[in-house]
């Protein structure tokens, strides 16, 4: 069964395809890919964020607070009605990673979400992390409000399981259609050649690492999908009405 339960440091690096590529022949020999990434070749990863109506979650999020968190859906490809997704709250407390997921057919998410129907059946679920996902929903009220998708490639080291790296391209984001089974299209949110690196650990990176990052020149950054999303949405929404004045 998927870990449902864990805590996490993630340092994140945009980079171009030229630098993920010798990133990608540098680490591989430390690392394994994981159960969805064969070859190595980039697989889709589909999500639905909720928020509230008056984009509560993402507007601290931007401000960088000590804490925050933030609700999704999330599908490996575009699923059907029976099929298992995660439901998932994704909490950061001075740059600790803490999610809490389960596993849920996707019409009993949609129940759930939608209408505040608890699923009852099936040994997937996680009757703990349901409880929590009742009360932030309850406490938040939230909604539908983005779709995001990207294409990536993920691996876990050889010598320390807590050790994830994750590549992410072609990200793809809508503001209608936000069910999974709509399909994974939606508009760029990076310019053609980048890549979104991000690095998960429970604890200090290893030196082999450290040596890799410095070598290729490659700096952190703070770069937040859900947030450089909401930013163009918002500059979006302004100049339009600036044009209709």
């Amino acid at each position: 069964m998927a870990i449902e339960v864990f805590n996490r440091i993630e340092k994140k690096y945009l980079i171009t395809e030229d630098v993920y590529g010798k990133f990608f022949d540098k680490i591989i020999p430390y690392m394994e890919m994981d159960a969805f990434c064969k070859d190595g070749k980039f697989y889709s990863i589909n999500n639905i964020y909720f928020d509230t109506e008056n984009n509560d979650l993402i507007r601290t999020s931007i401000d960088k607070p000590a804490y925050k968190e933030k609700l999704r859906l999330r599908s490996y490809g575009v699923p059907e009605f029976n099929d298992i997704v995660f439901l998932e709250i994704k909490k950061k407390y001075n740059g600790i990673v803490n999610k809490r997921r389960t596993l849920l057919k996707l019409n009993q998410a949609y129940d759930f979400l939608f209408d505040g129907i608890m699923p009852s059946e099936g040994d997937y679920l996680n009757a703990q992390v349901l409880k929590e996902l009742k009360f932030f929903m309850e406490f938040y009220n939230p909604v539908a409000k983005l779709f995001l998708a990207y294409d990536r490639v993920a691996m876990f080291g050889k010598d320390d399981e807590n050790l994830r790296i994750t590549a992410d391209r072609n990200i793809r984001t809508r503001r209608d259609d936000l069910r999974l089974e709509d399909g994974d299209y939606g508009d760029k949110l990076l310019q053609d050649g980048q890549v979104l690196i991000k690095i998960k650990t429970a604890s200090s990176f290893p030196v082999w690492l450290v040596d890799i990052l410095t070598e290729l020149d490659m700096k952190g950054t703070s770069f937040s999908k859900y947030g450089t999303e909401y930013r163009q949405f918002m500059d979006n929404t302004l100049q339009k009405r600036g044009a209709i004045c």
